[in-house]
Formats: C-alpha cells, structure tokens, sequence
C-alpha cells in the first residue's frame, strides 16, 4: 500500500519520489499544504473506492499513516 500512495503523491502533487519514506510527514517533509491534503485525500477516496473522514484525515501526518489507513480500509 506504501508504494500506491508513493506512487500518488509522486505523480498527483509532484512530491521528489526520493523524498517519500514511510516516515516521512506529510507538511513538514514533504511541505504539502491543507489543498493538497484534501486533494491527497480525494485521489485516495477515488483510486481505493473508500470514503476518508475529515477526523480520520487529520490523523494524517506521515505517509505511513495514509498507507496504514488505506490497507485497514481496503480489508
């Protein structure tokens, strides 16, 4: 799951593909601001058939996160 949404952030907001670690945080790494939060979070709505919570998606804040929330999700 980690590599989909490396994969997402690379392609859809332009994040450097060498700079997306699971422990990398999401604003203060990788300097995504609350639009691209939100676009992030649609992309992953779209992509994983799902639906994100506002308070699920503040939760956010390493790409780690996303990805973990994505595979509980996707079970």
């Amino acid at each position: 799951m980690f590599e989909k949404v490396k994969e997402l952030l690379v392609e859809e907001l332009s994040v450097e593909e060498d700079q997306v670690t699971p422990e990398a945080e999401l604003v203060n790494d990788l300097g995504i601001n609350s639009l691209e939060l939100a676009d992030l979070v649609m992309l992953c709505e779209e992509r994983f058939g799902i639906t994100i919570d506002d308070e699920d998606a503040q939760k956010f804040v390493t790409v780690g996160d996303v990805a973990e929330y994505l595979s509980d999700k996707a079970e």
